[in-house]
């Protein structure tokens, strides 16, 4: 078996390497005692995940993604102005702490850039227009978290956010990956050896993000006590985004005429988000453990769930 259909069933088998690697962690966590390794452990492992993320990322790809301009357009309005405003409101309607408040923002107010291309995919979206636009997600996002939060939060924000710490986890976490797996694509383009290594590193995705789940799960599941009440007040609100972001995407796709395979992939964008790739940046945040964490990883168990419908049902939808 060559190392695309390799990447292949790794892709096409993520939900449950996830679901695994959860369960594997839970176990873990009841039987080694003390979290402190595993605390420290979560950033190196995020940034080699963050890294190999990026790098599946078509960065040199973006030029072609914004030649789709009523795609593009339909992308940035359902991710950035529709669905902001359903995160406000539902945020507004199912929660008063400013603190989970701060987490349920980030995580739903932040698309995602990688295994949504797969799901896409599997539900008969316009998966490789999707993958073209993943830069300029990423980057939209990056550009417009702080004006979110600060729209939502207002002062409040400051007493959640320092600078400093919020600052050094964004460049060493995600700039910095970010920055890696670009230089590593332009190597990859002009060298065999390149090729063969971004090839390689193209096998560890899933492997890396099912490592991050089992490291944070450890770290955060002794202490989840204090945080199960918060995990508790979050999951309504993410059963009912889930339900409600891709009928929105679908809807603003339509509306822009756009075909059926690429309405698709507006709304699977617009209901996956990018749990992992954010929390760095709650972690960043002073007290964070455990409630953040915990709450990230709530909407990421949610959103897997939820990919298994959507691959069904979105695959439905405006059939031709």
């Amino acid at each position: 078996m060559n190392v695309e259909n390799i990447r292949s069933q790794l892709e096409e088998r993520q939900v449950a390497i996830y679901f695994a690697a959860v369960v594997i962690a839970a176990i873990a966590a009841m039987l080694i005692p003390g979290t402190t390794a595993a605390e420290a452990a979560i950033n190196p492992a995020l940034a080699f995940m963050l890294y190999v993320t990026f790098l599946q990322v078509p960065l040199v790809e973006l030029g072609q993604a914004l030649k789709q301009l009523r795609f593009m357009a339909a992308l940035l309005i359902s991710n950035f102005i529709v669905i902001p405003l359903l995160v406000f409101t539902l945020v507004g309607v199912f929660l008063d702490d400013p603190m989970l408040r701060l987490g349920v923002m980030l995580v739903l107010l932040a698309p995602c850039i990688d295994y949504v291309v797969t799901f896409a995919h599997l539900g008969r979206a316009d998966a490789r227009l999707l993958l073209a636009s993943t830069p300029m997600l990423l980057i939209a996002q990056m550009l417009m978290l702080p004006l979110y939060l600060s729209l939502m939060l207002g002062a409040e924000v400051a007493n959640y956010i320092e600078a400093g710490p919020f600052v050094h986890a964004f460049v060493w976490l995600i700039a910095v990956p970010l920055f890696l797996a670009g230089i590593t694509q332009l190597f990859a383009q002009r060298s065999r050896t390149g090729k063969a290594i971004s090839s390689y590193l193209g096998l560890t995705p899933v492997p890396a993000t099912a490592l991050v789940l089992i490291i944070v799960i450890i770290a955060v599941l002794p202490q989840l006590g204090t945080a199960l009440a918060s995990v508790r007040q979050v999951l309504p609100l993410y059963v009912t985004y889930a339900v409600l972001a891709p009928i929105c995407g679908w809807w603003i796709a339509r509306k822009a005429k756009l075909a059926s395979a690429s309405s698709r992939a507006v709304a699977f964008s617009s209901a996956t988000r990018n749990s992992l790739v954010v929390l760095p940046l709650a972690l960043a945040v002073p007290g964070a453990i455990p409630v953040l964490p915990a709450i990230i990883v709530a909407q990421t168990l949610v959103e897997l769930i939820s990919e298994l419908v959507y691959v069904r049902v979105i695959a439905r939808w405006g059939q031709e």
